[in-house]
């Protein structure tokens, strides 16, 4: 239960961070913004201050919950000084020109609607209700997908995974050209399937 707590305070006080709020000062913003309901109070979070699904529940869940231990005040960015984006961390070095491969991806994915993007280690899950794909370097030259969609039609660019794993399929990318309409289909179904 401990690592539990732990776990929820470090996520708090890393939304105060991203935020420069306090965690009560969101929740009092969520309040104010005539959102009523916890999902609209969610995403009022999620529009306003660029929250992933996780991190804007979180906040609304914890309305009159807050650990003691929270502090207070927000630290401050600091002025002129960049936020970390995950993102150049993943891509980082070697793997660097792949951002736009990455990119272009996202930009796809955009074209569907809202998701969550949780950024891990080597590569960003993408969320609705459930995780739809993965997205992150596979080598120095290529970016790979992660595909959690049952029933994609046989292709020579994907590859099937056993079952139980985090996704069903995977495919390569090594270039613009690659980020095209069968890719686009592949991802819509993943897409629609965790809806």
């Amino acid at each position: 239960m401990a690592d539990i707590q732990a776990a929820l305070l470090t996520q708090l006080r890393n939304i105060q961070r991203k935020t420069g709020k306090t965690i009560a000062e969101l929740q009092a913003g969520a309040a104010a913004s005539g959102a009523a309901k916890h999902g609209e109070k969610r995403s009022w979070l999620m529009e306003q201050y660029k929250l992933g699904y996780g991190d804007a529940n979180t906040v609304v869940t914890m309305i009159g919950k807050l650990p003691p231990e929270l502090d207070s005040a927000a630290p401050a960015a600091a002025a002129g000084a960049p936020q970390d984006d995950p993102l150049d961390l993943i891509y980082a070095g070697p793997k660097a020109h792949l951002r736009a491969l990455h990119d272009a991806v996202m930009k796809l994915v955009a074209g569907f609607g809202a998701c969550e993007q949780a950024p891990k280690k080597t590569y960003i899950s993408l969320r609705r209700k459930k995780q739809f794909a993965m997205l992150g370097p596979a080598t120095k030259d290529q970016i790979e997908v992660g595909l959690n969609a049952k029933d994609l039609p046989a292709h020579p660019r994907l590859k099937v995974l056993p079952p139980g794993g985090m996704c069903q399929a995977t495919t390569r990318l090594a270039s613009l050209k690659d980020v095209d309409p069968t890719l686009k289909r592949w991802l819509k179904q993943a897409y629609d399937a965790a809806g």
